[in-house]
């Protein structure tokens, strides 16, 4: 017989029912499946089995329950594929980075989608739920970042919050800064990238989409504007660059960067005439590094985000200094 998942009870679900946490942590669980294996003793809460569904729960507790209440889901293809496991769930609290009871803030780490699209079975959204509340239920993203970027993500905890971080982002009363590794240096080392661009092709999935420049004019065609510093550089073969985003576009930077002629590492999409820089990781070197926005009850958020291992690695590699407690926005003026 396998052995039982034991599934604690943490501070920020609450108080809260037995069925109603089963439910947040397994998406796929129905209400009837939870009180049968309640009825065959199978769910126990700190030991003893439970009672009913509606036996209440509090930070500290642990509950028990078999591996058989792991339901899988199957998708038109075939494969059996699990929506959500505990392990799931360790790895997406060890994302959160800023927590209130209006915002959620995760570190997203590269090669996670954000959003679900065609062919995209595991994405942040949907496993978003596990910090559903019975008032509000699951936070609410409140803008996005391409599968390969890593970094700052920002979620509503309720729909006033959210729309309120929302309006923030597409108002653009939001600071964010993006530190990337790019292939040589750019000159000058301090500037703004601006032009037109368009979606070329049709995907329905954001992070299958290409952008190409755009006369003025062209119908569907969008502005963008960055502002970028090179912060250090090793030599000619690659920099440090902070990136500002006026603009909210998709792949902005990384189309910016590759239109310029010095493309950012690691990205098969948007490229230059450049040599590679060896020794480094395949994976996108674009990181979300801090963000400034208004908060929903006032004043100020400022979160900043950690490196991701493979970028880490290539800032050792290449001789690149992170001082602690360094002004992420140094390099720009602050709009929130």
């Amino acid at each position: 017989m396998s052995s039982p998942i034991t599934l604690p009870v943490r501070e920020t679900d609450g108080q809260v029912r037995l069925d109603r946490f089963l439910r947040r942590k397994f998406t796929t669980l129905t209400q009837g499946r939870i009180e049968q294996m309640i009825r065959k003793g199978q769910i126990r809460i700190d030991g003893t089995r439970a009672k009913k569904a509606g036996d209440r729960l509090s930070p500290g507790m642990d509950v028990h329950v078999p591996q058989e209440i792991v339901i899988p889901e199957k998708k038109d293809d075939g494969i059996i594929r699990v929506r959500l496991k505990p392990e799931d769930e360790q790895w997406l609290r060890d994302m959160v980075i800023h927590e209130d009871g209006d915002v959620i803030v995760l570190n997203k780490p590269p090669g996670i989608a954000v959003q679900g699209g065609t062919g995209t079975t595991q994405h942040l959204d949907k496993m978003m739920e596990i910090f559903s509340t019975d008032d509000h239920g699951k936070p609410r993203l409140c803008h996005r970042l391409d599968k390969d970027t890593s970094g700052v993500l920002v979620f509503g905890r309720n729909p006033a919050a959210t729309a309120f971080l929302s309006k923030a982002f597409a108002g653009r009363k939001t600071t964010k800064v993006y530190w990337a590794v790019c292939l040589g240096t750019p000159h000058p080392l301090s500037g703004e990238v601006r032009g037109w661009m368009i979606k070329a092709g049709s995907s329905k999935n954001p992070d299958h989409e290409l952008m190409r420049r755009a006369p003025h004019g062209e119908p569907g065609a969008v502005f963008a504007i960055t502002d970028y510093h090179v912060i250090s550089n090793a030599g000619t073969k690659a920099s440090w660059v902070a990136l500002k985003p006026i603009t909210g576009r998709t792949h902005q930077l990384r189309f910016h960067m590759a239109e310029m002629g010095y493309a950012i590492a690691g990205d098969p999409k948007y490229t230059c005439d450049r040599e590679p820089i060896g020794g480094l990781s395949e994976q996108l070197h674009l990181h979300a590094r801090a963000i400034r926005i208004p908060h929903p009850k006032g004043g100020i958020l400022s979160v900043t985000a950690d490196l991701p291992p493979h970028m880490v690695k290539a800032f050792d590699a290449l001789g690149f200094e992170i001082f602690e407690g360094r002004d992420p926005f140094e390099h720009f003026r602050v709009d929130a």
